[in-house]
């Protein structure tokens, strides 16, 4: 016997060649089709989730005490009520990211009311993570795929941040999707990344007082200098390329009329170097990071012959720094990244529904992406010294 058709959602008869139903349930807002499938799941998935979307709900197959069954929830791709969670961590993020910035500012009294003077500090550094997400999170809308608004991370580190996330909670209908979601967190970050730096080049450079020069607790932090922050350093006629000071920051070299012992780079500068270092990282090429996104709607499921190389050669990349470079602790970052990347090689990446190939726009556009991502590359980002 036939099953009734729901009130809701496609007849069972639509999936008739690739789902048989026998019965068709109401969960709440679900529904649920049980049934038997006659073909694999790529095609099943391909001929059943348009019918599921034109009438708006999201499907996915699954198995319930030994049964098949299609589980079709409404799609939602808004954002439902007041986002609580994203503001809270937002204004946490604030405060975190002002008191990591009194210490680039030298304020000596974090809680005082000088603090203020790590506002710019605090909006460069957020607004490149945030400006990333949200490049996803418009994609994301345009593509009708359901995701979060940014979810900042409070983590007292250097920068006051651990940066920012979205979640992605729909099904990703095709390549093209997946490329452009994936693609607009980097291209997004890196304009707001080169603004950044460009606006911290202008800005005033910080004296250093005379209580951070005579401390015995300074250490050394030296901040590689990626190929990009050179080029806007040229652009923007600060000729005298950066180097790093024993006071943890970015400086300007003698020669544009600064002393390096008790002048630095403004911090907004620091941003931007952050903006590049988030950059690179995000488009490593493995599982559900932007550049593993990028790489699966480029190529396919081949991707998945690439994808077992970025760990190898991230832990490579750390024997250089480590026994090559004598950049000590600096290789942790690339010991830590390649463990992350082997996670996410294990985890996968995104399934799109179709599965058909980009054009050659958006392969172009790709290709420049990684570019920018090698631009952003140092084989020594960050090393403390004497901590």
């Amino acid at each position: 016997m036939a099953a009734e058709s729901p009130d809701a959602g496609p007849a069972p008869g639509a999936f008739d060649g690739v789902f048989t139903v026998y019965e068709v349930r109401r969960d709440g807002d679900r529904l649920l089709y049980f049934g038997d499938p006659i073909a694999d799941q790529e095609t099943l998935m391909q001929r059943v989730w348009p019918l599921f979307r034109k009438q708006g709900f999201d499907v996915r197959l699954a198995r319930r005490t030994g049964e098949y069954v299609l589980v079709a929830e409404p799609a939602s791709i808004g954002v439902d009520g007041v986002p609580w969670t994203n503001i809270v961590l937002a204004l946490a993020t604030i405060v975190s990211t002002l008191f990591a910035g009194a210490s680039w500012y030298y304020i000596e009294n974090p809680l005082s009311p000088a603090i203020i003077q790590a506002l710019p500090f605090m909006f460069a550094v957020m607004g490149v993570f945030g400006i990333h997400e949200l490049g996803h999170y418009v994609l994301s809308r345009h593509h009708q795929v359901d995701a979060t608004l940014p979810y900042f991370i409070p983590i007292p580190t250097l920068i006051g941040t651990m940066g920012a996330v979205i979640r992605m909670r729909g099904q990703i209908p095709d390549r093209k999707a997946l490329f452009d979601i994936g693609v607009a967190g980097p291209l997004a970050g890196i304009g707001a990344t080169i603004a950044v730096t460009a606006v911290g080049f202008a800005l005033p450079p910080i004296a250093v007082p005379d209580w951070v020069l005579t401390a015995t607790s300074t250490v050394q932090i030296q901040f590689g200098q990626p190929l990009l922050l050179r080029i806007i350093a040229v652009l923007v006629g600060e000729q005298g390329v950066l180097y790093t000071d024993p006071l943890a920051v970015l400086t300007f070299q003698e020669t544009v009329g600064y002393a390096s012992e008790n002048v630095a780079m403004n911090p907004v500068v620091i941003g931007g170097w952050v903006g590049m270092l988030v950059t690179l990282l995000n488009l490593i090429p493995a599982g559900q990071l932007d550049g593993g996104h990028l790489l699966r709607a480029m190529f396919g499921e081949s991707q998945e012959r690439i994808a077992p190389f970025v760990p190898l050669s991230l832990f490579g990349l750390a024997g250089v720094t480590y026994f090559v470079l004598d950049a000590g602790n600096a290789a942790f970052i690339w010991v830590l990244w390649g463990f992350l990347s082997m996670g996410a090689t294990y985890m996968g990446s995104a399934n799109p529904v179709d599965e058909q190939p980009l054009d050659q726009k958006r392969m172009a556009i790709g290709v420049l992406t990684f570019l920018f991502g090698i631009l952003c590359f140092t084989p020594v980002p960050i090393q403390i010294i004497g901590a």
